[in-house]
């Protein structure tokens, strides 16, 4: 099957990490559905950016942890398209609160971050399945953290959320093949707006200064480098691959005391 007559639909890539990988799939020909669920001016620039590369796109809004916004999200897929090909589950959502504070997570924070982090991918996944089952065709890339792996990240319900979304993988992969194959990506630290603007640029400087000195690759990670992972994943030389899941950071997962 050509490039050019798949579909992807990427949640969340209105900006940083999706939005990269939108971009990149239009670069191999894939023509892709544009996710967002508050910005729609930026949503509307990669999808510019998008067609600029001689693909057919689609811009929606939906929140992925509403499930009718899923099945709305895949459903005009399905109306345009006639098919889906490709799902990337890269929305996701955090709190932070220091790990050592119990008090400073309740119930409604962990309901929230997994609403996104894993019962959203979960509706996405629930709702391209019949279509990827029919064209015999599928590939599921869920964007996970190593923070799932290793315990740490901006709070322990993110972690314990990317940990859940990885054991997921797993569970559907056993599920949906042989047409439909779901594999994860883990990402360290990705230098996006999003950190910028949560830490301002000084401490988005030292960041990224702290992730040359201490990756085993001596690399702060950005969007384009995490976007080689996913869409090795969707394409060429991961069709033989299933229920896997990739860290894809500079080796920082090595540098973490144990």
């Amino acid at each position: 099957m050509a490039n050019k007559d798949k579909i992807a639909i990427i949640t969340g890539s209105s900006s940083g990490l999706g939005a990269a990988v939108a971009i990149d799939l239009a670069k191999k020909g894939i023509n892709v559905v544009i996710n967002y669920s508050k910005n729609e001016k930026e949503a509307k620039k990669v999808q510019k950016i998008c067609e600029g590369h001689n693909v057919e796109t689609l811009c929606l809004k939906a929140n992925v942890s509403i499930d009718e916004d899923c099945k709305y999200l895949v459903g005009e897929t399905i109306k345009k398209f006639k098919k889906v090909d490709i799902l990337v589950n890269n929305a996701g959502t955090t709190k932070f609160a220091n790990h050592q504070k119990l008090d400073a997570l309740t119930d409604e924070d962990f309901i929230n971050i997994y609403k996104v982090n894993v019962i959203g991918p979960y509706q996405m996944i629930r709702a391209v399945e019949p279509h990827m089952k029919k064209n015999k065709f599928g590939s599921v890339v869920n964007v996970s953290s190593i923070a799932g792996i290793t315990g740490i990240g901006s709070s322990i319900a993110y972690a314990a959320s990317k940990g859940a979304l990885n054991t997921m993988t797993l569970s559907l992969a056993k599920a949906l093949g042989p047409e439909i194959r779901v594999n994860t990506v883990c990402p360290g630290f990705i230098g996006t707006g999003w950190f910028l603007d949560r830490f301002g640029e000084e401490k988005f400087n030292k960041i990224i200064k702290d992730q040359e000195e201490i990756t085993p690759l001596k690399r702060a990670g950005t969007p384009n480098d995490i976007s080689k992972s996913v869409v090795f994943f969707c394409l060429e030389g991961g069709e033989h691959i299933t229920g896997e899941t990739l860290i894809s950071d500079a080796g920082m997962h090595l540098s973490l005391p144990r």
